[in-house]
């Protein structure tokens, strides 16, 4: 898993935030589950850097729609 870069997000397009913030929601669950059932994590910095960039993505998320309301 890459840290998503804010400059990065925000060249992507609508649908791929949405997808890629799936895609991060989905890891940490898994991540979570595992660490749960009494598995290892790996990397357990991976967690909060999944969790800043779906920050990075719901910050970018909300700029644009509220410059679309202005």
């Amino acid at each position: 898993m890459t840290i998503l870069k804010i400059k990065k997000v925000r060249e992507m397009k609508d649908e791929e935030r949405s997808e890629k913030s799936r895609e991060l929601r989905l890891e940490i669950a898994k991540e979570i589950a595992a660490a749960e059932v009494g598995g290892n994590i790996k990397n357990p910095g991976n967690i909060r850097a999944m969790k800043k960039s779906i920050a990075r993505i719901l910050t970018v998320q909300h700029e644009k729609k509220d410059g679309e309301s202005k």
